[in-house]
């Protein structure tokens, strides 16, 4: 996969909001330093189902990948930590772009209170919430990045 030119400011990154049954995914700009959530990808123990993943790729030609990393609230690793970190080394190995990491503690908690403020408990489809925790997980990592 080409890198992309564009520079610092102007990149556009896809975020995921790993689990072991879905991979929320949203794609963000730096630019804006806003993020739109594009769906889930199905996945088995959290193996995505990687020709579904790899649409997503294709489609936003992104500069990097945010992977959400699942922390214990004192900010300790837990399994799932492990399991996304491995998640975003199998993303570099596939696609060869840069994979960052940040911090999702208490993102879906967000998520889920954000689609219910928006469209009520019919918002609050499994789908909606792993989209919308993955561009919450995009808009903190641009936060923390350009404050």
């Amino acid at each position: 996969m080409a890198k992309s030119k564009r520079p610092v400011g102007e990149r556009t990154a896809l975020g995921f909001d790993f689990g072991k049954k879905y991979i929320g995914v949203a794609v963000g700009q730096e630019i804006t330093g806003t993020a739109s959530p594009l769906g889930s990808v199905k996945a088995k123990d959290g193996i995505p189902q990687w020709d579904a993943l790899t649409k997503f790729i294709e489609q936003w030609q992104p500069d990097y990948l945010i992977v959400g990393l699942p922390l214990n609230m004192d900010g300790s690793e837990q399994q799932l930590t492990r399991d996304a970190k491995k998640f975003g080394n199998r993303l570099f190995g596939r696609y060869g772009l840069t994979v960052e990491f940040n911090d999702e503690r208490l993102t879906t908690a967000a998520a889920k209170e954000s689609l219910f403020a928006r469209g009520g408990y019919r918002n609050l489809a499994k789908d909606n919430i792993d989209a919308e925790s993955a561009k919450l997980i995009v808009e903190s990592f641009f936060e923390q990045l350009y404050g």
